[in-house]
C-alpha cells in the first residue's frame, strides 16, 4: 500500500499521499512485531494522521518560501530579463540581474527577439528557461 501511496504521490505532488504512505509503512513495520490486525490499522491511522497534521504543514512551509527568502537560482524564478540574442527553443542569451545568462525559450515554438523583456520561468542548469512579458 505504502509502495502505491508513494506513486500516487509522484503524480500529484501536494504532500498528502507521501504521508498516508508514512503511515501504510508504520502499520506493516507493526505487523512485522505481530501486532493484530485492529492494531496495525490504529498504529497506521494514528501515524497517518500525525504526518498529516505535524509534518506537511512544516514542509509546505519550507517548499512554498516567500520570493524575498530564496536564495540561490530559485531566487531568480520570477525575475524579469532583457534579450541580448535571439531566443529559441535551442539557444540564446539574456541579461538578468546585471548577468548575461544562456537562455531557451519555455515554448518551443516560440522566438523572442532582441531587446524583448522576458520573465523567468525555471532554472535549467547555466540556463534560464524564459516565457516572452508581452504574451
Amino acid at each position: 500500500m505504502a509502495l502505491v501511496l508513494g506513486v500516487v504521490e509522484i503524480a500529484t505532488v501536494d504532500l498528502v499521499f507521501i504521508m498516508l504512505a508514512a503511515g501504510a509503512v508504520a502499520g506493516g513495520l507493526a505487523s512485522a512485531l505481530g501486532a493484530p490486525l485492529v492494531a496495525q490499522a490504529i498504529v497506521a491511522a494514528v501515524i497517518s494522521v500525525l504526518m498529516l497534521a505535524v509534518v506537511r504543514p512544516v514542509a509546505l512551509k519550507h517548499l512554498r518560501q516567500p520570493l524575498d527568502t530564496r536564495t540561490g537560482t530559485a531566487a531568480l524564478v520570477g525575475s524579469q530579463a532583457i534579450v541580448l540574442e535571439r531566443v529559441d527553443r535551442h539557444d540564446g542569451r539574456v541579461k538578468l540581474k546585471g548577468e548575461v545568462w544562456s537562455a531557451r525559450s519555455y515554448d518551443p515554438s516560440t522566438v523572442i527577439e532582441p531587446g524583448a523583456m522576458v520573465d523567468v520561468i525555471s532554472i535549467d542548469g547555466a540556463t534560464v528557461v524564459v516565457l516572452s512579458s508581452e504574451m
